[in-house]
Parts: structure tokens; sequence; C-alpha cells
């Protein structure tokens, strides 16, 4: 229900801390936690970017109010099915040897009130099963909107903290050209700071927490602070209070904090003008320029060289709803070839975006195939077509090959038959359910 005077497309931010600056306790005396309603400025002729927008927004209330290390992100049609979720993924994001380098745990989507067959495919079962499954053996599954765990420094851009193994070059590039061994000096490039400063903008950390210490220690005047300042300005937009949670790692913010304080600068970050001339959008945070901002925003973390985790608990650890009809289905599948076609003729288009970074081929190659699906409805179009031209026509239309084509035309045929045998003995589906 709209709040009195309220206007869905003009309206001032708003936010309602429920329970109170004093908080509440349960029947064990424990602490409740603050939900906190949040709803960003709204004004004619200002692009609010959507799905997208709105999540930036909450990122930047949350480091204001809160500054917890870690986000979860569930769709508002999804539900809690899994008490313990929250803690499987905790067991990766801190992981010593994993933490600092995953930027996100991602779990399944599962879907009530689908009927008994599936008729329209609205479970996924391959995407969900096989695909992100295979993911996980490279970097990492793709960022699919929901149900996902974040790591708030990776959403901020910064690079993340690797290994001398991780900067070893791809298995494919190694068997090429050869692998490089330990204790080279021209191994140490990769970590040496001042060169790899020099990556392409699509790896760069928009700021690296240790230069940023030794910096602010190494100060000598007030104009480089003042450039300082302004150079955080520009990336993170005019917020001293945001800007200052964004060196927490382990999140939290002072205690010695006026919550009324916090409150009026929360109400600041989420102005219509906030994020004009800064990086949000851009390299902070969701990406913009897609209806699929969930797939532009993964991939650019994994071209910094951040890893992803693909979970998946026995007890689904979330539920939410499907398309239950043909058009509401058709609907969903139109709006995600759109959005891949968008990211394909985009700047950050997988196939020559980001070559100076850290992203492994094979995941390149599957952030690719995620891009340009929509494009294989042409040949297929026209695979349904020429047998019923041939039909009216009365001609033949294609022309003869010879012994060795035809064997690589069965060769192909055969490939794409296991391909689906495969599929469905790994995913479980019955040969009833695939007919259907």
């Amino acid at each position: 229900t709209p709040w009195p005077g309220n206007n869905s497309r003009d309206h001032p931010g708003m936010i309602q801390v429920f329970l109170g600056h004093s908080g509440g306790l349960d029947t064990d005396g424990n602490e409740l936690p603050r939900p906190v309603y949040v709803s960003r400025e709204k004004r004619p002729g200002f692009q609010h970017h959507k799905k997208a927008g709105a999540m930036n927004a909450l990122i930047r209330v949350s480091a204001v109010l809160t500054n917890g290390a870690y986000l979860l992100n569930v769709d508002c049609d999804h539900y809690f099915n899994n008490s313990k979720a929250l803690k499987e993924a905790m067991c990766f994001m801190m992981d010593p040897a994993y933490g600092k380098k995953t930027c996100y745990v991602q779990f399944p989507q599962r879907f009530d009130g689908i009927d008994l067959h599936d008729r329209y495919a609205n479970r996924n079962i391959v995407f969900f099963d096989i695909n992100l499954k295979g993911l996980d053996g490279i970097q990492g599954p793709v960022y699919v909107g929901t149900g996902c765990c974040f790591n708030r420094q990776a959403l901020y851009g910064y690079d993340p903290v690797l290994t001398e193994e991780d900067l070893e070059p791809n298995i494919i590039v190694k068997s090429c050209c050869g692998s490089r061994k330990k204790g080279r000096g021209g191994h140490k490039k990769y970590i040496d700071k001042k060169r790899a400063m020099k990556r392409t903008e699509s790896t760069v950390p928009i700021f690296n927490m240790e230069d940023i210490e030794e910096g602010v220690e190494g100060y000598d005047d007030e104009r480089s602070l003042l450039m300082s300042q302004k150079s955080l300005e520009k990336r993170f937009g005019q917020s001293p209070v945001f800007i200052a949670a964004t060196f927490q790692e382990q999140g939290g913010i002072p205690p010695s904090t006026n919550p009324a304080t916090l409150l009026k600068e929360a109400i600041h970050v989420i102005s219509c003008g906030y994020e004009d001339k800064t990086e949000w959008g851009k390299e902070i945070g969701w990406i913009y320029g897609s209806v699929t901002e969930d797939i532009l925003t993964g991939f650019k973390m994994h071209a910094r060289g951040w890893i992803s985790i693909y979970c998946m608990p026995p007890r689904p650890a979330f539920k939410g709803s499907a398309p239950i009809n043909l058009s509401d289905r058709l609907n969903q599948v139109l709006r995600w070839a759109l959005g891949s076609i968008e990211i394909l003729l985009s700047r950050h288009c997988p196939i020559w975006y980001g070559y100076s970074g850290r992203l492994k081929l094979l995941e390149r190659l599957a952030y690719i195939n995620t891009i340009v699906y929509p494009l294989t409805s042409l040949p297929l179009l026209a695979y349904c077509i020429l047998p019923a031209i041939c039909l009216v026509t009365g001609k033949f239309i294609i022309p003869e090959i010879s012994n060795c084509a035809g064997m690589w035309f069965i060769l192909l045929f055969i490939s794409i038959f296991a391909t689906g045998i495969l599929e469905l003995r790994w995913s479980g589906v019955g040969i009833e359910d695939w007919w259907r």
C-alpha cells in the first residue's frame, strides 16, 4: 500500500528501521535483527536502472547503517527453505584458502507450483544441475540474480587476494606455451603492484586497500589529501561515511557513531543524483546496460580474477515461483534472450572484453555461450523451414556431398545425441518427461 501522498514514480527517499534504535528481544532474551525498509528517491526525468539501480542503493544504505561484510540477495518471489543456508555460504566465504578470492556463493534456484511433468521446462534442470556444476570446476558459476551471498569488497570493484598459483597461466595456455617455473623473475611481475596497475580497466582494482593505507600515512600536505578525497568521491559518490565504510574489510561501523546522523546519511546515498559522474553501474556494484544485469555483474567480477562457488545443500536453500503457463514462460525466455543480445552488442561482450585480466579461457567460452545462444534461433528456423520449401517446390536444394563430408555430418549428429543422453542421465530427467 502506498504511503500517504506517495507517488511510486515521484517521491523522496524513505527508510524505516523496524524495532527502532533500541531494538527488541526474543523469548530467550537475544537481540532481534532489525529489518530496514528502503525506498530510494524517484523523480521524473531520472534514469533509475530498475533492479540494478535498486540493488546499488541497498548496498550504500546497508554500508552506512550496518556495513555487514557479506550480503545476501533473494528475489521477492523467493523464500528461505533451509535455515542453515547462510552457514553453508559462510563455510566458503570464511575459508582460509578460498575466502579472500571468493566474490559470491551461488545457490541453485528451485521452484514450487510447477506441474508434474514440467511441460514448459520451467525447472531449468540442465542449466542448474549440469551447466553451473561444470562451471564450478573452472572459475565458478555465473550469477543468476537471486539466492546469492556476496563478498561486499567484490562489489566495490576491488581485486581479489590472489596466490602465486592463481597467477599461473591457464592449463590450455600452459600446454601451448609451456608453464613458467616458480621463482623466476618474470613470474614476480604479476605480483608487482606498479606493473599490475598497467593492466586494462577491466582488471585494475578501483582501489587497492594497501596502496590507500600507505598513501594516507604518507601525506605531507593538504593538497594531496584533497586530491585523494576527490578521487574517492569520483568513484563512490559524495558521502564520507560511505567512503569510510568501504575501507572496513571485516565490516562494522564505529561504536561511537550517532544513529540519527547515519540515518540522514543513508537518505543522502539513495537520492536520485547521487550516482551522477561516479563509477556506480560501470565498475562498481550491479552493472547497468542490460536487463540481465546479473550475468554482467558476475562477468565483471570474474574478469578481475575473483572466483565464485556453487553451493547445493541436500535441502534446497531457497524456493520460488516459476511461470505456470506458456505465455509467461515465453515472456521470461524473451527477456533473457534480449538481455543476452544487449551484452553481446555492448563493450562488456566476453568475445572481446578483459583479455588482460584473470578470466579463464573455458569460463570465457561459457560466458560467450550464454550471450550468443539467442542467435541459434536463426539457423534453427532455417532448419525447420527448408524441408517444407523442398516439399512445396519439388526441388531438393541441398547439394550432394562427398563421403568424407558425410562422415563429418554423422559425427556431428552423434555428438549432439551423446550430449542429450548425458544431460538426461546427469539431470535425472526421465524419457517420458524428455519427450514431453
